[in-house]
């Protein structure tokens, strides 16, 4: 936690090359994994073929149907979640005209490349059946998939050199959380949505009052250590949920968002990047996030088992009371297309000047 902290109170040219390298020996570690794994299926390594047998294994490939596919969903978005740091971060890029529109181009093909083949070559080498895996009926203890595939290739020692990727993985992911969190509790500052102190910054350009802030927040699930895994459980809920809940506002706006650029007059050519296939993305984005939200544990109404309710959908009354509870206050009302403010945003500029500082 120190470490991360010091990473971001010292600037944002330190914040990025620390995630470079960390990212680059992700990337690295995977299109290894990637070969061996691949090597490891045809029985070029550990000393047997083993194909796609483990895919016809009892249940496999798709352990108990759809409603199980769905209910895994919240984990698998909280691990994608953070593309959308690319929005974040053009603010502070040198040149995010030209950046952030190939940041977004590769995030399809890093998807296909670091999840989807990864997960294939996991699920054939490992049976869902193992016992070295999480939520197996003889232990509570989990070894990485990854080290249990160069495991099987007779690599131990690469195995255990994994799970130093893994904790350099754990960090990177808390690093870009921290400054992701504040960088938006400082645009709210300064939006009138928080207090004024979080919209200050230091010389180097790091608003310190709002990373002190994310730092104490942060601190805080450390408790989970202490409470058991039930906390853990929790936040990751809580904030897997909180992410298809913000990728649900992400797809409204754009939405809404081009519909007024257009109707206000304005061509899309003036956009520096524009999305492709409007308005099939934001329109599959929002079934897909209702979809996923809904259907996390629709058993526990069925049963009226409060506990499961409260531990699963925890976030969405959480968002509603904030959302409502603002609009009562504020009194505020859906703005009209052809009214939307479409021009470049006060946090853009806000965020420029620290890139200038």
């Amino acid at each position: 936690m120190a470490l991360i902290l010091l990473i971001n109170a010292m600037s944002v040219r330190a914040f990025g090359e620390t995630e470079f390298w960390m990212s680059l020996i992700k990337v690295v570690t995977i299109i290894i994994f990637l070969g061996i794994g691949c090597l490891t299926i045809f029985g070029i390594m550990g000393g047997h073929f083993i194909g796609l047998r483990n895919f016809t294994i009892k249940q496999a490939p798709f352990v108990g149907g759809f409603p199980a596919i769905l209910s895994v969903f919240v984990v698998a978005g909280f691990s994608f979640q953070g593309t959308e740091l690319v929005g974040i971060t053009a603010g502070e890029s040198q040149d995010p005209q030209h950046s952030v529109p190939k940041a977004i181009n590769e995030v399809f093909w890093r998807i296909i490349l670091f999840y989807i083949l990864t997960i294939f070559v996991i699920a054939a080498i490992i049976p869902y059946t193992s016992h070295s895996l999480l939520g197996s009926s003889t232990t509570d203890i989990a070894i990485s998939p990854f080290t249990l595939v160069f495991q099987r290739a007779g690599l131990a020692a690469a195995a255990s050199v994994m799970n130093a990727v893994i904790l350099t993985s754990v960090i990177s992911s808390a690093n870009s959380g921290m400054y992701a969190s504040t960088r938006m509790l400082y645009s709210l500052s300064n939006s009138g949505y928080a207090p004024k102190k979080f919209g200050k910054t230091a010389p180097n350009g790091i608003p310190y009052y709002a990373l002190i802030a994310t730092t104490v927040v942060s601190l805080l699930t450390f408790i989970s250590s202490i409470a058991g895994p039930k906390i853990y459980m929790w936040l990751v809920a809580a904030s897997g949920l909180t992410g298809f809940i913000a990728w649900f506002g992400i797809a409204i706006s754009h939405y809404r968002f081009r519909r007024a650029f257009v109707k206000q007059g304005h061509d899309l050519k003036e956009l520096k990047y524009h999305a492709k296939l409007f308005p099939f993305g934001p329109i599959l984005c929002l079934i897909l996030c209702i979809l996923v939200i809904v259907g996390q544990n629709p058993s526990a109404f069925l049963h009226f088992d409060w506990k499961q309710i409260l531990v699963t959908y925890m976030s969405v009354p959480l968002v509603l009371v904030l959302y409502i509870g603002y609009k009562l206050k504020k009194h505020t009302k859906i703005i009209p297309l052809e009214k939307v403010d479409v021009s470049p945003s006060h946090e853009e500029e806000d965020l420029s000047k620290l890139n200038e500082k």
